[in-house]
């Protein structure tokens, strides 16, 4: 075999008088000439494409992205929400634990697990409170953190126990996402139950700040007895 046959795409021009010359030719047919080897564009290498681009995020990716960037932005607010405000004194945390264990008795164990499992308590306002205010209020609940922040008033204006049960009653209510109309109307509806009555409670001041709220927003609550004007529940 003639090892100096050339692939058939091969061709050789001649550089002296321009004869195109089959691949297997070293010299030129015409002139005589040295032939040097053209290559048939055809035939010539491919260049390799670009690198491909990097496959874009998956959703998957972007959604563990979003919810741990969203936890880590509470995580620092809850933390800053305790560090700037103080716990509850010894005997201050009596006497909640002591209205929480009314609730349990009276049959509130939802709101009473919330209250005893899930919840800081502090007496002095956090950052965030300060910021919005709050008017002449026996507490406060950050949700959903659930932070409760009881002011002086909770521990001195209520006469017992009950009264102090009452409030816990509604931010409970708050803990577990309810808003404040919501609040004021299922603690005013369950204060049979709690044991928090008229005929006890009605001169006192929990009592006549929470009638006074909740007949503003639910008048209906009160077109009850022979006057038209008294306490459905």
């Amino acid at each position: 075999m003639n090892q100096n046959l050339r692939p058939p795409t091969s061709r050789r021009k001649c550089a002296n008088c321009g004869l195109v010359n089959v691949g297997a030719d070293e010299h030129c047919r015409r002139c005589g000439s040295l032939l040097e080897e053209e290559t048939d564009p055809a035939a010539a290498p491919i260049e390799s494409e670009p690198a491909t681009k990097p496959a874009r995020r998956s959703l998957l990716r972007r959604v563990v992205w979003i919810v741990s960037a969203t936890l880590i932005v509470l995580i620092v607010w809850y933390f800053s929400l305790l560090i700037s405000s103080d716990g509850l004194q010894p005997d201050q945390y009596l006497k909640v634990d002591v209205a929480i264990g009314l609730l349990e008795v009276r049959g509130f164990r939802r709101e009473a697990f919330v209250l005893r499992h899930a919840t800081v308590f502090r007496r002095t306002d956090n950052w965030w409170n300060r910021y919005l205010g709050h008017h002449d209020a026996y507490a406060a609940t950050n949700f959903p953190f659930e932070i409760v922040t009881l002011y002086p008033e909770f521990f001195n204006n209520p006469v017992d126990d009950t009264g102090r049960a009452a409030v816990l009653l509604h931010e409970a209510r708050h803990l577990l996402g309810d808003g404040e109309e919501a609040a004021l109307r299922s603690t005013w509806m369950a204060k049979q139950r709690l044991g928090w009555t008229a005929d006890r409670y009605k001169q006192t001041k929990v009592w006549d700040a929470t009638e006074r709220l909740t007949k503003a927003e639910f008048p209906y609550m009160f077109q009850c007895g022979s006057d038209g004007q008294s306490d459905c529940y």
